[in-house]
């Protein structure tokens, strides 16, 4: 029943092993980055993921004049040589697909930066998900930033611009606005105050910024819980090597297979030294009855029956998309709260999870930031839509462990993140 855009998974009952997980999206996309500022020399990252976001993000800095070089007998480590964000070349466009880890930081930075005009864009998903509280920060601050189309989303037209000083970011819709500002502000000339009003979301990934700069020798002092002093006329320098730890989101699939299957399954890339905050999925499953042990660098699982999960899961949206589908194989109805980022992700995650759900039989109840799930006494084969959303993808997976399985449309989506998730899942899951 597999096509070349389809995938159709049943019956599994095992999943244990060993898996290496592939470089976190989020660290190498800011590890590019934060390289290609460093003032002088030249930066070697290792295990960096090689997926469309990365991609896009190696397009933009090469289009920029950064010298990039790949290493021919190891595709995962690339030497980047730092411009200090004197940048060789401007071209008139930057296409960023739908990497919203690419176009948000370098919206910011180029705003601190350029010295001509530039556009940013991407593709049809990315000119929907909404930007306008990052630009009304920027704007705020004497960046020259414009809309090319609708009001609030890319395109944007970016001429420099930002000045040092007070700068204040709505940190309610998306923590990469707040990581965009820490990235950019140092490189202007005088210090600058960075205040967050609203209720900040997924506050780990801010954490996780933050320790990067501090590996590449930016210093951030933080004045009380939501305001940052950030010196002016700060250098990017580098770390010399910098390994991109293994992606926590995608750690969760395997975690949650290896809790489904039995186990026991090791899982490396990421542990008790992790700077990702979505190795926090490992104790929620540990809640729900899962046996878990935590290394400096591993997690490794083993199976038992699971009982629902009740949690605010604001911290760690994107490794919550797996509850919605662990919830399938949990006893009672699961509650996943404070997820209202979900709507402005690669597709509206709230609206695609409860559609594709109920599809399957679950009692679903769609909420402005939560979703609450009942499994269904005998779950039904349904293809799943996958909204070009990887992360829909790879969660779906699970529906592999049931006797009436699941077809999963556009599986290959998955390149976003992880391009050899499927063809791994059906190696180590039996």
């Amino acid at each position: 029943m597999n096509g070349p855009n389809s995938l159709y998974l049943q019956g599994l009952t095992q999943c244990s092993g060993e898996v290496t997980l592939p470089g976190s999206k989020s660290i190498a996309n800011r590890a590019l980055l934060m390289a290609a500022l460093v003032s002088q020399g030249t930066t070697e990252l290792t295990n960096m993921l090689r997926s469309d976001d990365t991609e896009r993000m190696l397009e933009a800095l090469r289009a920029l004049g950064v010298v990039i070089e790949i290493d021919a007998a190891q595709p995962t480590t690339m030497r980047v040589q730092g411009c200090g964000g004197v940048w060789p070349h401007c071209p008139s466009q930057l296409d960023l697909g739908n990497a919203g880890t690419a176009l948000r930081p370098l919206t910011a930075v180029l705003s601190a930066t350029l010295t001509q005009p530039l556009t940013v864009t991407g593709d049809q998903r990315m000119q929907q998900r909404p930007v306008a509280a990052l630009v009304d920060s920027l704007v705020t601050a004497g960046a020259q930033v414009s809309y090319v189309g609708q009001p609030g989303y890319p395109p944007l037209r970016l001429q420099g611009g930002l000045q040092p000083g007070q700068v204040s970011i709505d940190g309610s819709a998306s923590s990469q606005y707040v990581s965009a500002l820490l990235m950019a502000l140092p490189l202007l000339a005088s210090d600058s105050l960075l205040k967050l009003t609203g209720t900040v979301v997924s506050w780990p990934y801010i954490e996780l910024t933050l320790a990067m700069l501090r590996r590449f020798g930016i210093q951030v002092h933080r004045v009380c819980e939501q305001e940052f002093l950030i010196p002016g006329g700060q250098r990017y320098q580098s770390p010399g090597q910098y390994w991109v730890e293994g992606d926590a989101s995608a750690a969760s699939y395997w975690l949650a297979a290896g809790a489904i299957g039995g186990g026991p399954l090791r899982v490396h890339g990421v542990g008790r030294d992790s700077i990702q905050g979505d190795v926090a999925f490992a104790d929620y499953l540990a809640t729900m009855g899962a046996q878990i042990t935590v290394a400096d660098q591993w997690i490794e699982v083993q199976g038992a029956p699971l009982k629902a999960l009740d949690a605010d899961l604001n911290a760690i949206p994107d490794a919550a998309m797996t509850f919605a589908t662990l919830a399938l194989f949990a006893s009672g109805t699961t509650h996943i709260r404070n997820v209202a980022n979900w709507r402005i992700k690669e597709s509206d995650r709230l609206l695609a999870m409860a559609t594709e759900l109920r599809k399957l039989g679950a009692e679903v109840v769609e909420q402005a930031d939560s979703l609450h799930i009942t499994p269904a006494q005998t779950l039904q084969h349904a293809a799943i839509h996958t909204y070009d959303d990887h992360r829909i993808a790879m969660s779906f997976a699970l529906l592999g462990f049931t006797t009436s399985g699941v077809t999963i449309l556009d599986p290959q989506c998955c390149a976003k993140t992880y391009p050899q998730f499927f063809r791994e899942f059906q190696q180590r899951c039996r």
